[in-house]
């Protein structure tokens, strides 16, 4: 067996289900606000082009994807990151892939070098867990930057010694941020692609919350477009992950694609070749479409804003909540340990949410997830006022 099987840590829902255990609820309708995983309606252009496309099933799918969707995603970095089109293209940096999940845990197997026993991989701590078991998998030794509401919630690139990037061989970072929100500025991006030309390390950019954001008049900047305006247009060590997930209320679809430096990019591609993770025939049209149009994701931030704005009202005299710039999570500070908040608003109000340690390591002396919970407003707006309310009856008995 792969020896660094051992290293693994446990899932923080599998950490979650054992909190809960031998927890009899109240006679509540339960609501679960742990899980990333959008409700709502999954637009009626996927389900058509599924449909249409069903005989795809009968042939084997390339692992490249069809012109028509590579193009599609061209076409909305391009509009989406202000790309002139004539500057990426759709046959060298962009390819599908099965969602970021499976993307980014596989793309460390590519880039890291295992020959290198001081290899590290950095991330953000607090995280996805896919980072680090990426990581470890790949041989490498993850290396964590604490986010912390000093910082902002974001990584304090300055704050990393030269030896550590030396030593980096790729670096995963979140904008917007799970579980935080919080955005990456360019000012930022451009540090972090000076850094990585001076020590020649990957960044892979997890982008997969950009479409769901607070501003309409102001996104998220992402990675490619920082590196297109530094003049960077090969898009050298800049890689993106997007996916339709979240944009789309598509996560059953498991469709996304990567995107940047073509050197690298062909040799993940010749990486999946050999995985076997090409996207059905009937997914690729579908994700076509779903690139191509962009009316269902406005819709989509409307509900999102309409949640945060009913959650936040009913909640904010009694804790210290704050809308996130993007994504649909609130990292909340908890006024007892985050398991013990976690745990007893479970068994009160049958609400169940994420403790902020189970999304982080110690590191530096602290654990910055500790004391605080990630909620994640997926649900209808319906449910998402009847936490709150619950949420602040279970506050107001801890005074």
């Amino acid at each position: 067996m792969n020896p660094n099987l051992d290293r693994l840590h446990p899932y923080p829902f599998a950490k979650l289900n054992s909190l809960k255990q031998g927890i009899t609820p109240q006679d509540k309708a339960h609501i679960a606000l742990s899980i990333g995983e959008p409700k709502h309606e999954t637009p009626s252009l996927i389900h058509d082009a599924l449909i249409k496309h069903s005989e795809g099933i009968a042939k084997y799918p390339v692992t490249k994807g069809i012109p028509e969707l590579r193009i599609a995603i061209k076409d909305w970095i391009s509009q989406r990151f202000n790309i002139a089109s004539s500057d990426i293209s759709a046959e060298d940096q962009i390819l599908p892939v099965s969602g970021t999940r499976e993307a980014l845990f596989s793309f460390a197997q590519v880039i890291v070098d295992s020959s290198r026993p001081d290899a590290l991989v950095v991330m953000p701590n607090p995280f996805y867990q896919i980072y680090e078991g990426g990581a470890i998998l790949s041989g490498a030794k993850p290396y964590f930057i604490n986010t912390t509401e000093e910082s902002n919630y974001l990584p304090d690139f300055d704050s990393v010694a030269d030896e550590i990037w030396q030593r980096c061989q790729l670096i995963f970072i979140c904008s917007p941020g799970n579980p935080t929100g919080a955005v990456i500025s360019e000012q930022d991006h451009i540090k972090l692609i000076k850094l990585a030309e001076k020590f020649d390390f990957v960044i892979a950019s997890d982008e997969c919350y950009t479409e769901i954001y607070d501003d309409e008049n102001n996104p998220p900047q992402g990675l490619l477009e920082t590196a297109y305006n530094m003049g960077n247009t090969a898009f050298k060590r800049c890689v993106i992950f997007q996916s339709l997930s979240k944009r789309s209320n598509a996560p059953g679809l498991r469709s996304g694609f990567v995107a940047g430096d073509a050197e690298i990019l062909k040799k993940y591609l010749e990486y999946r070749t050999y995985q076997g993770c090409a996207l059905p025939f009937p997914t690729q049209y579908a994700s076509t479409a779903a690139w191509q149009d962009e009316e269902h994701v406005k819709k989509n931030r409307v509900l999102y804003r309409q949640k945060f704005n009913a959650f936040i009202n009913i909640l904010e005299d009694v804790c210290s909540i704050n809308k996130p710039a993007a994504s649909f999570y609130i990292w909340l500070k908890t006024p007892i340990s985050d398991t013990d908040f976690a745990q007893q608003l479970f068994a009160q109000q049958n609400i169940t949410v994420l403790p902020g340690s189970f999304l982080s390591r110690d590191a530096e002396g602290i654990n910055p997830g500790k004391n605080h919970i990630r909620i994640a407003l997926v649900a209808p707006i319906e449910e998402c006022i009847e936490a709150a309310n619950r949420i602040k009856h279970f506050i107001n008995t801890l005074d």
